[in-house]
């Protein structure tokens, strides 16, 4: 059994930099790659859907170099995966609050978007600028004008409607859902997306974060038996 949706909180590049005396920087330029790296191998396991959280809403009070060094990142990620995404099937969508990034951001990400829109082999979702409770605010209102329209009674409001509003409506729930970094805790990532994910948190640093670690958490997934409130012999019973 292997996991549909996996989701990575991918932490430790700071760190990473630091203990080798280097600038936060290099943490991220080396995180960069092994973003590279385990897109390329969650293609060949066959996932359906790679979600990365690569931003944070918090993450914009961090020192501007830091920002702008990580804004610069993404843009030519953007720009350079744009052939390999499109000959293995990769289609890309970010979520986040948009507006908060620099336009070329933005439109570099609008493009990607648009070119990889008819791939279908597997789904690649970058967190930007994303906080979950963040988004669940922004669903309510999408749904509380709703209901002010007149196109929504909240009596009728039920766990679909209520998905279908948030940034990541039509993706399917998380599987498995890791962190890297030796941090215990999840960080505002997917709260409801993921409420029934296995949880993975690995020590290793994401810049040091290999297929060979991918390929373990896939494992340990595979040992663990997801009863969804259902009890051992129920499964059993069920097949």
């Amino acid at each position: 059994m292997k996991p549909s949706h996996t989701a990575i909180i991918m932490d430790g590049n700071g760190r990473w930099a630091q203990q080798r005396e280097k600038p936060r920087g290099n943490g991220h330029t080396e995180g960069a790659e092994a973003v590279r790296r385990i897109v390329r191998h969650a293609r060949r396991l066959e996932m359906d859907c790679l979600t990365l959280f690569a931003f944070s809403s918090l993450n914009w009070g961090r020192p501007s170099t830091e920002i702008n060094d990580l804004m610069d990142l993404l843009l030519e990620f953007l720009y350079s995966e744009r052939q390999e995404l499109l000959e293995n099937g990769i289609r890309l969508r970010a979520i986040g609050e948009r507006d908060f990034l620099p336009s070329s951001v933005r439109a570099a990400l609008a493009q990607l978007e648009s070119d990889t829109a008819a791939c279908t082999d597997m789904e690649l979702v970058l967190a930007v600028s994303y906080d979950g409770r963040r988004d669940m605010v922004r669903a309510a209102r999408r749904l509380a004008l709703m209901a002010q329209k007149g196109d929504l009674l909240p009596a009728d409001l039920n766990e679909t409607q209520l998905m279908d509003a948030l940034s990541t409506r039509a993706l399917p729930d998380v599987d498995l859902l890791i962190r890297t970094s030796g941090e215990f805790r999840t960080s505002g990532f997917l709260p409801l997306e993921a409420c029934y994910a296995e949880l993975y948190f690995t020590e290793t640093l994401w810049p040091d974060f290999t297929e060979a670690d991918l390929d373990a958490a896939c494992v340990e997934y595979s040992r663990r038996q997801r009863r969804f409130g259902l009890t051992s012999d129920q499964l059993a019973v069920n097949g």
